[in-house]
């Protein structure tokens, strides 16, 4: 992405765009169009823009590649606020656990794509929240989002300084933590989720930190054959979250 303004992000493609006018509007400062291209195409999008009185802009599609870079932006570009996290300290303060709760911690998940891809998991099945580590961290970027789907805003992103410590007050919050690892002590559908649940998600290259998963109540693991290593973080990430909802639907 290639901002021309650091205080802004720059979101792509006319389904990511329609999602944040409907869920986030308040966020998009302006949007611009290719003026190349009919305006009908664009009918809903401008007419929620209309709606939630949101500038539009018909611009040469190099404006566009201005902003994005060269992308499949799909004729269209709104340029938003910085993403705004919640701080984590904050979010533990008002949320009151239970045993339907479940949250997922990302140990430094570094591609914005496997970012966003989580993000959209962890909202359709349900998730509370989605706690990420404050350094060595993907951002809500652009392609996160179109990854996402737009579905980014939908629950809580919660940033902690330090992971393990976050793990720690969830501990003394009543929650438990379960970290996934190939070596885990049980098979993902063999445990059982009634009390609140934090997830932790590895890197996608080194997999969870060692320390982080000394702070575990347990470690789940995915069975692997024909000689497959591992998964992806986000198809993984998709297991945990919707084994999770199975059981909350019993």
């Amino acid at each position: 992405m290639n901002s021309l303004d650091e205080s802004n992000e720059f979101i792509y493609g006319r389904n990511p765009v329609e999602e944040l006018l409907k869920n986030r509007a308040d966020e998009v400062e302006k949007i611009y169009i290719n003026r190349k291209l009919n305006k009908q195409t664009f009918s809903t999008i401008l007419s929620l823009a209309s709606d939630n009185r949101v500038p539009v802009a018909e611009v040469p599609g190099s404006k566009l590649y201005e902003l994005v870079g060269k992308v499949n932006d799909q004729g269209i570009v709104a340029a938003i606020s910085q993403i705004q996290y919640e701080e984590f300290e904050d979010w533990l303060e008002r949320i009151e656990p239970n045993q339907n709760t479940g949250i997922l911690l990302l140990d430094e998940i570094e591609d914005p794509h496997n970012f966003g891809a989580i993000l959209r998991t962890a909202a359709a099945s349900g998730m509370d929240a989605v706690i990420v580590p404050k350094h060595r961290q993907a951002p809500v970027s652009a392609a996160a989002y179109k990854t996402s789907a737009g579905t980014a805003g939908r629950i809580p992103i919660v940033r902690a300084v330090n992971l393990n410590q976050a793990i720690l007050k969830l501990k003394d919050n009543k929650f438990w933590i379960a970290g996934l690892d190939m070596d885990g002590d049980s098979l993902l559908w063999e445990q059982t989720f009634d009390v609140p649940m934090a997830f932790v998600i590895g890197n996608e290259g080194r997999g969870m930190r060692q320390k982080t998963g000394e702070h575990c109540d347990f470690l789940l693991s995915i069975p692997m054959y024909n000689g497959v290593e591992s998964l992806n973080a986000s198809v993984s990430a998709a297991l945990v979250c919707y084994e999770w909802r199975r059981q909350k639907l019993k």
